[in-house]
């Protein structure tokens, strides 16, 4: 059983590292009521994947295809929040609808399309290693100094949606679609506030999120992305539920009142 769980030490790794960079990075889409974001970028980010594996089986390229890819869909994203910002959410879902069935169409004549679609959506950290998490580590180093030392400057979409762009195209080929948005959304969602302290507190939970779907996995023996965006949904809910009821008034007190 120690040997298994070792197993499970680099995934968890990459889970905290992408939480490190996603929680900030959802308060600020939750802040800019722009929830439709991160699921256009990671989408158009998946699809330059995609498009460069099946043109060159070359890591290299498939990161700087996503990277570019995920660029210009926040250019495009930037540019519509700008131009209509009351239809801002409905043409950012559009992006990624666009996305979705320009990948659908691009892989229908590949006979393995099945599978690279289903690794671009729910991908698999099991997977993970030193040499695919390098290149995040590298980038959630800058990024943290800044979130730390300049924090207002994300208020800044010039800074933001780059910043989110190249983030979410390291992390989606890693964690795959459905679990980049969990993420993203989710721990932010379950303490939303944009201090520091509810920031680790997102972090902690969403690492605890990791852990749990990453042994329900193992377990289980079902697929790694899956069981890790349950667990944070459900931790999610708990975290959620217990807030609430923490905000109810006694009922002493909301008797009296009456």
């Amino acid at each position: 059983m120690n040997n298994d769980l070792s197993i499970l030490v680099l995934p968890l790794v990459a889970g905290v590292l992408t939480l490190l960079t996603h929680v900030p990075l959802g308060e600020q889409v939750l802040k800019r009521g722009i929830v439709f974001i991160d699921l256009a970028i990671a989408q158009v980010a998946a699809l330059g994947v995609l498009v460069a594996s099946s043109l060159a089986d070359d890591g290299i390229t498939g990161w700087l295809a996503g990277t570019g890819a995920a660029l210009g869909g926040a250019a495009l994203v930037a540019w519509l929040g700008e131009r209509w910002p009351a239809r801002r959410e409905a043409l950012i879902g559009l992006v990624y609808v666009a996305g979705a069935v320009i990948a659908l169409l691009w892989v229908s004549a590949d006979p393995r399309g099945g599978q690279k679609l289903s690794a671009m959506l729910s991908g698999d950290v099991l997977w993970a290693d030193w040499t695919r998490l390098a290149p995040l580590a590298v980038a959630t180093l800058p990024f943290l100094v800044l979130h730390f030392v300049r924090p207002r400057l994300w208020a800044q979409g010039w800074l933001f949606y780059p910043c989110f762009a190249v983030l979410v195209s390291l992390s989606v080929p890693l964690l795959g679609l459905y679990l980049v948005f969990a993420t993203l959304i989710v721990p932010a969602l379950a303490f939303g506030g944009g201090t520091r302290s509810s920031g680790l507190a997102a972090v902690g939970l969403g690492s605890l999120a990791y852990g749990a779907g990453l042994l329900a996995s193992l377990g289980w023996d079902l697929p790694s992305g899956p069981c890790i965006v349950l667990a944070l949904m459900l931790a999610g809910c708990v975290v959620a539920a217990a807030r609430m009821r923490g905000a109810q008034p006694p009922r002493e007190l909301s008797a009296g009142r009456h």
